[in-house]
């Protein structure tokens, strides 16, 4: 049904548009050109104007082909950025039937393999004139930095009654229905300084955040709830006693009960090492985004599940361990699952992504709007 060779030369063309976050212009321009050109609808709000957000969200919006009131309006969801390193992107495919970057880079196929089949998808419904309702398509920016561009999306442009995000490492044909709460953990360590030959008149700010480490609990906390101290940063000369240290934490969690335990376990922990030794430290507490669960029964669940076991593929539900712009859209009441698009690796420079899995993510959308469509004939 697909295009396959279309579809591989619009993953190669997307890959190779550098995106890293906060500079996502060029491939949204391209993006906004192509679902112009396919005879979409294209709005795009003001998120750039956002402080380190580098383009506009894009919410295109194809109109359904038929009156029936009965067919569910839906949403596609993929991102524009991704990691670094991801500029010139030189994308090599193998005989093993992967896609890899050269290995300076990533390849970038979080998400661009979404907004290939996405695109795809749009061609294969305007080609073989495959009735469906109507369906939007949600492009957002800067997901890797915090799910920012979601965060600043217009939602007065949406239209949906559920929807799914192309953006999950697992198989293609495994949905994701629950996702954590990440809160972020940032501290500022405050000490005294001195001369480093008179160590007495001193408390060294590095002393007290080693010793506060040291003391708490992190990595698996519990079955649902992880804890980690990314970024440890202070000091000036080997001859000066640090007055001051910053450290960058997350924890990130399954469970509200579990995840806020564990901030103030941390919080506590950070400002009771200081008092002890006379200095003090400052704990900012962020909700960068929260969790989700959608239920197995749940319509938006259940049209996914039927679409992987049209294409012979193992219907799966799982938990996923990081977050994606469906965590966002859910909180504004528009269901959201998590599709599984089949790359390996990512964030690295070894990431690779299967052609084959490429196709079947394409079939698998394609087989979510017929379902939806022939829902209502039910």
């Amino acid at each position: 049904m697909i295009n396959k060779q279309r579809l591989l030369a619009t993953f190669l063309e997307l890959v190779q548009i550098g995106s890293e976050s906060g500079n996502e212009i060029e491939i949204q321009q391209l993006l906004k050109s192509k679902f112009s050109n396919l005879g979409l609808k294209v709005d795009e709000d003001n998120a750039a104007q956002l402080e380190n957000l580098g383009a506009n969200n894009l919410i295109c919006t194809l109109e359904a082909t038929t009156n029936d009131d009965n067919i569910d309006n839906i949403y596609f969801t993929s991102h524009m950025d991704t990691v670094v390193p991801g500029i010139n992107v030189k994308p090599i495919v193998k005989d093993d039937g992967y896609i890899y970057s050269d290995g300076t880079t990533i390849l970038g196929a979080d998400d661009k393999a979404g907004l290939a089949t996405i695109l795809e998808l749009i061609y294969i419904l305007t080609e073989q004139d495959i009735a469906h309702g109507k369906i939007q398509f949600v492009l957002t920016v800067s997901e890797e930095s915090g799910l920012e561009g979601a965060k600043a999306l217009d939602t007065s442009l949406l239209d949906a009654k559920y929807g799914y995000a192309i953006d999950a490492s697992v198989d293609v044909g495994t949905t994701v229905i629950n996702a954590p709460t990440q809160m972020k953990i940032n501290t500022t360590i405050h000490g005294k300084k001195a001369h480093a030959s008179v160590p007495n008149k001193g408390v060294s700010a590095i002393n007290i955040a080693a010793k506060a480490i040291s003391a708490m609990k992190l990595g698996q906390i519990d079955e649902y709830t992880t804890a980690n101290i990314g970024r440890f940063e202070g000091g000036s000369a080997t001859n000066i006693i640090a007055d001051k240290v910053t450290l960058m934490a997350e924890a990130r969690s399954h469970s509200d009960e579990s995840i806020n335990a564990q901030v103030a376990h941390m919080k506590s922990v950070f400002e009771e090492t200081a008092e002890k030794y006379g200095c003090s430290a400052t704990v900012e507490i962020i909700n960068s985004y929260p969790g989700f669960k959608i239920s197995q029964d749940a319509i938006v669940t259940n049209v996914a599940k039927a679409s992987a076991i049209a294409l012979g593929l193992t219907p799966n539900t799982v938990m996923a361990g990081g977050g994606s712009d469906g965590n966002i859209i859910n909180q504004l009441g528009i269901p959201t699952v998590i599709l599984g698009v089949g790359y390996e690796h990512i964030h690295t420079t070894e990431e690779r992504m299967s052609i084959n899995a490429l196709n079947l993510l394409a079939e698998q959308l394609i087989k979510i709007v017929e379902i939806t469509t022939q829902k209502s004939e039910n």
